[in-house]
């Protein structure tokens, strides 16, 4: 099984604390869509024939799309790849392109899972965000979903920022709930490199981050939607049973998937490939019939320490069998004296040979995981 995904590189207007490729001109989406047609065309071959699970029109804001260019590359793909009957297709969508009419039209061209950049319900923090859309129109493109009796529906949730008090990300969760939303993927804000909001925040236009106040919301965050009957799946995603990500949950499971579109990065189970981010070289790269991208191959300790890193964030945690089995007994057995010292102050818990993180630990997955990596010959 594989999957396939979709960079869409163009949106509205840029939120200030996004660091994603996209363009702000749609004045070469035609020439885009073309382009990427012609990439499915070209990597026929890179999944080596494998079923394809899941496909996700991910950006940017692939809302943007027309309903045209959907079926088109909908259409291309079936016609290229062979594709599971009952595949998984998640069309990311921002609340002021959603209404009732284009939804009907989204169904039509077998969209089956929906992705909304909600972000918050309250106009404050959308404000502050530079979101295109408000808080009314938030809860309406929820609604016009929904009524046409789409259930697979997520949406995006982000807390920590300086505008959002701890009772208001209650009332976000709450109203999400009360939604009967069944799937929250909900991210702690991050300041990027070169985003307006970093310039903002050293500017001092802006407050910093609290760092305390999100390791805060976050904690609050398990305890009410554990309590709400979700599961904690993978460290920014919780479910409703029958509702995690199967698209996303490829790319933790460590399944190959090929990336199509500027700045799409590929992976085939030996090597990674990451396209070239700028719209016009993409596009006259493709004119062309040509591939524009870079490529690493994958040495034993880099998949290892992959897969050190990805497992860690899931509910299933870390496999010392299956490392044991991949990578040799004698990693397993480092691997696992290198968690007990993590275990020693609970943020980890060792539990049928896997290594699975405390809620206090995953507020620190990245500098646990850091910490159990082995180091790679090549690099040394």
């Amino acid at each position: 099984m594989a999957g396939i995904y979709l960079h869409i590189p163009f949106c509205k207007q840029a939120c200030h604390y996004c660091n994603f490729h996209f363009s702000t001109s749609l004045k070469y989406k035609n020439d885009f869509v073309s382009a990427l047609l012609k990439e499915i065309k070209l990597q026929q071959e890179y999944l080596q024939h494998e079923l394809i699970e899941t496909i996700y029109f991910g950006g940017g804001t692939p809302s943007l799309l027309t309903f045209d260019d959907i079926n088109r590359i909908i259409s291309t793909l079936h016609q290229t790849f062979t594709i599971k009957e009952d595949v998984e297709i998640t069309l990311e969508a921002n609340p002021d392109d959603i209404n009732t009419g284009k939804v009907k039209q989204w169904k039509l061209s077998e969209i089956n899972r929906f992705s909304i950049g909600i972000q918050s319900f309250f106009d404050e923090d959308l404000q502050w965000m530079n979101r295109a859309h408000n808080s009314t129109e938030a809860i309406n493109s929820i609604h016009a979903i929904a009524d046409e009796g789409i259930e697979n529906i997520t949406i995006d949730l982000i807390y920590g920022t300086p505008t959002l008090s701890e009772a208001n990300w209650k009332r976000n969760i709450d109203r999400a709930t009360e939604l009967n939303i069944p799937h929250l993927s909900c991210y702690a804000l991050t300041v990027e490199p070169k985003t307006t909001l970093a310039k903002m925040i050293k500017e001092k236009r802006t407050e910093a981050i609290d760092q305390s106040d999100q390791a805060r919301q976050f904690l609050l965050l398990m305890d009410w939607l554990r309590t709400a009957g979700y599961e904690h799946y993978e460290i920014s995603n919780f479910a409703k049973s029958g509702f995690r990500s199967k698209h996303n949950s490829s790319y933790w499971q460590g399944k190959k998937y090929l990336g199509l579109g500027p700045s799409a990065h590929s992976f085939n189970g030996n090597s990674r490939q990451w396209n070239v981010a700028n719209n016009m070289q993409y596009i006259q790269s493709l004119q062309k019939n040509e591939l524009n991208f870079e490529k690493e191959a994958l040495s034993p300790i880099q998949k290892l320490n992959e897969y050190i890193m990805t497992s860690l964030r899931t509910v299933e945690g870390c496999d010392l069998h299956y490392v044991k089995e991949e990578f040799g007994e004698n990693r397993s057995r480092i691997l696992q004296g290198s968690a007990n010292d993590w275990s020693k102050k609970s943020l980890l818990i060792i539990q049928d040979s896997k290594m699975i993180l405390t809620d206090e630990g995953k507020l620190f997955a990245d500098g646990i995981a850091a910490d159990l990596f082995f180091e790679d010959p090549k690099d040394q």
